[in-house]
């Protein structure tokens, strides 16, 4: 396959979508929310998820495509890993364990989340693919 360079338009779209994923990790750090909160159902991320559906067509074939499946990954995962610990916690708060396994998980998917958008735009920055 030959990979075709990204139009630069494209390439700025790409830091925005990371930049509103940034901005609802740190409201989730600094306000008063969660990071995965923030991160699954805070109108920045939810704003990115949109904007990297309606134009993942262009990012095909280029660098680029990393990126958008990178957070559209990040995004989903969040999520799925979210309703995981909730669920788990929930049962396990019969036996009062579930008490500190919720905040722990919290804690360690907003840790995740916020590794995956850092390494991603500084790849983008650097003009990388993630893997």
């Amino acid at each position: 396959m030959v990979e075709r360079n990204p139009e630069p338009s494209l390439v700025s779209y790409t830091h925005v979508m990371y930049a509103l994923h940034g901005l609802a990790a740190a409201i989730g750090i600094f306000g008063s929310a969660t990071i995965i909160g923030q991160f699954v159902f805070g109108l920045p991320s939810i704003v990115a998820v949109i904007m990297n559906y309606a134009r993942r067509s262009e990012a095909r074939g280029t660098w680029l495509e990393s990126h958008f499946s990178w957070q559209l990954a990040t995004f989903w995962y969040a999520v799925l890993w979210g309703l995981i610990v909730i669920g788990i916690s929930v049962i396990l708060m019969v036996v009062a364990i579930g008490f500190l396994t919720l905040p722990i998980g919290i804690i360690l998917i907003g840790l995740w989340i916020t590794y995956r958008v850092l390494r991603g735009w500084l790849a983008l920055k650097d003009g990388r693919p993630v893997p």
